[in-house]
């Protein structure tokens, strides 16, 4: 069937981000220039290896046996050629990919380009998504002719990178790609095909699809082509397992750690698989699944097999198996009991080199301030990997400096302590200065400090380590009442009855329970959670979501040695029935405990009328 569209030539504008983003390219990146044809050969691939997928399910979309990346100069026309087999775009998809960039904002790239050293200024382009407009590095003009496969109509995009860019119908026998650099006056190098060679060889040197050249009117072979994982251990140097690592991620880091390995037995496959030394740019959040690639017998099959679990989704690498056909469905992925087994041995894999790395607690930190948060979502949702995840957490702590592990944390627990505690928040700064922390610090109970926002959450999923409860000190305060602290308490502590019961009577519709405590020190009140809802944290995460008819009333807890609370149980002692201005001292109260604990007041206006009151009257 015909594309029925208008035949006229249409023309477009940049969505408002592209032009800006052109502009970062051209000119920051301008002493890379190479790295176009590794962004341009790397998409041609993706676009092939996408088209072998789409064919398991519908056949007549498969790519030709020999299809390849072919790159043709032409010295006379001064324009290089791209030109692959993959799946092709439409006429929308055109406009899609080549016109907007859904992944990422200038912003972004801008920010992170500006902060970046020179030589790590090319991995950005690959990883913000962005490799298409490289491009415009060495060509003032560049003319995409594409024809989607199982589709008649070709579609021919074509743009100077000023502004704007056109589509018109195109011309394409077959099914794929055709990317056409018009090149600019000083990219001469990139006509020669020795120099296009070497940087294939830089590159692409282990992208499984061929890759020619155009020379003197043959198509020469530019890369090995070399599965790399089917190698002996002993014969790949780390040169070649970074360039592989860098090929697969587009990214110009060191691996923080590399596997590789061949399983043998009942289940046979290879893997290779790379643990990255730096976060991405992009932050792991927006995507929860694994892109580790599924091979079959050296075919690319896909990478969305879900080969880790979301919580390792960092991993990056390659499993080749015998084990399954090469037209493996779609649904076969999901219910194959061969892959279920080949997932469970590789997350089996990467556990025993993290709990081998984490004996060095130098190299390990280096992994942990870069994916910790995403392995502790395991603790939440994995509880098969439960207990061997929780021997690979680190923390901050009250107590010592740097990282700490559960099992530091009980052995220096004190004579008597029963459970680990812990305080959630959003910066481990502001959890340090906390009140929360007065009456343990009197008492010499080390907390940890969790400042990710899955802290909230994976605690009640953990219960207890080596037999000990994991609680959080704003859940904790009963616990106090069993050890002694440090050093006798300065002041005596004020008859707090009367206070007690007016800031119950006034905060009856914001607080569960109004007590007196000796968990504080130079504090006058502090939030506590109720006995059975969550911590204090998670009541926050719930609120600032909009569920707060899920959030349990705090407690308001006061400290009855502090002047301003003795101050006030006198005022209440003298006035039982309480007056207007209790009322307002109790509003004042829960609204400073509020702050201490990194919440808003209920009412930031009433709150600073009511500081301001206060000030004028003790001034005056």
């Amino acid at each position: 069937m015909t594309d029925a569209r208008n035949t006229t030539l249409e023309t477009h504008g940049f969505a408002a981000e592209v032009g800006r983003l052109l502009d970062l390219v051209v000119h920051s990146l301008y002493s890379e220039r190479e790295i176009f044809l590794r962004e341009l050969v790397a998409n041609a691939a993706d676009a092939t290896d996408r088209r072998r997928f789409e064919s398991l399910t519908e056949p007549g979309l498969a790519p030709p046996e020999a299809a390849k990346v072919r790159i043709i100069p032409d010295k006379p026309a001064r324009t290089l050629r791209i030109a692959d087999d993959g799946i092709g775009m439409t006429h929308d998809e055109l406009i899609a990919n080549l016109g907007t960039i859904a992944r990422s904002g200038t912003r972004a790239f801008g920010e992170t380009l500006a902060a970046a050293k020179p030589e790590d200024r090319p991995s950005l382009i690959g990883q913000f998504g962005v490799g298409f407009y490289s491009a415009f590095m060495v060509a003032d003009r560049v003319e995409v002719t594409s024809r989607k496969a199982g589709a008649e109509a070709a579609w021919t995009w074509a743009s100077d990178g000023q502004g704007a860019f056109t589509i018109a119908p195109g011309t394409r026998e077959e099914a794929g790609t055709d990317i056409v650099l018009h090149l600019k006056p000083d990219a001469d190098e990139f006509l020669d095909p020795i120099r296009l060679e070497a940087v294939v060889r830089k590159w692409a040197d282990h992208v499984t699809l061929p890759i020619t050249i155009a020379r003197d009117g043959k198509d020469v072979p530019a890369n090995e082509g070399t599965a790399l994982w089917r190698k002996p251990k002993s014969e790949v140097g780390e040169q070649a397992y970074a360039e592989f690592y860098r090929h697969l991620g587009h990214i110009f880091d060191q691996p923080w750690t590399t596997l590789h390995w061949r399983a043998e037995g009942a289940l046979e496959f290879y893997s290779l698989l790379f643990i990255p030394g730096s976060k991405p740019f992009e932050p792991m959040e927006q995507e929860r699944v694994s892109r580790v690639r599924l091979h079959v017998r050296r075919m690319f099959i896909t990478d969305q097999a879900e080969l880790l679990p979301p919580w390792l989704r960092f991993v990056q690498g390659v499993v080749d198996t015998e084990d399954l056909p090469l037209n493996v469905s779609r649904e076969m992925l999901q219910s194959t009991p061969v892959l279920a087994r080949i997932r469970k041995a590789v997350t089996n894999r990467v556990l025993t080199e993290l709990k081998t790395k984490a004996k060095d607690a130098e190299t390990y930190a280096t992994f942990w301030e870069n994916f910790g948060a995403v392995l502790k979502e395991g603790v939440w949702e994995d509880s098969e990997h439960r207990k061997e995840l929780a021997a690979l957490l680190r923390f901050r702590s009250s107590a010592v400096e740097g990282w700490t592990s559960l099992g530091d944390y009980v052995a220096r627990m004190k004579e008597g302590q029963e459970a680990i505690y812990f305080l959630a928040g959003d910066t481990t700064e502001a959890l340090g200065r906390s009140a929360q922390l007065e009456g343990f610090r009197a008492r010499g109970i080390e907390v940890l400090l969790l400042a990710d926002p899955i802290d909230a959450f994976w605690p009640d999923r953990m219960d207890a380590f080596d037999g000990k409860p994991i609680r959080s000190v704003t859940q904790g305060a009963a616990d106090l009442s069993r050890l002694a602290p440090l050093d006798a308490p300065e002041g005596e502590a004020a008859d707090a009855t009367a206070l007690v019961a007016a800031l119950k009577a006034a905060l009856e519709d914001e607080v569960s329970d109004v007590r007196v405590t000796d968990r504080l020190v130079d504090s006058a009140v502090v939030m506590a959670a109720g006995g059975s809802g969550p911590d204090l944290q998670m009541q926050r995460l719930l609120r600032r979501a909009g569920r707060a008819d899920f959030a349990a009333k705090p407690v308001l807890e006061i400290n009855p040695r502090h002047k301003l609370i003795a101050a006030l149980a006198a005022r209440a002692s003298a006035n039982p029935a309480g007056d207007a201005e209790t009322a307002e001292y109790a509003g004042l109260l829960l609204d400073l405990a509020r702050v201490q604990d990194g919440d808003l007041p209920k009412d930031p206006a009433g709150f600073a009328r009511r500081i301001e009151r206060a000030l004028a009257v003790s001034i005056s």
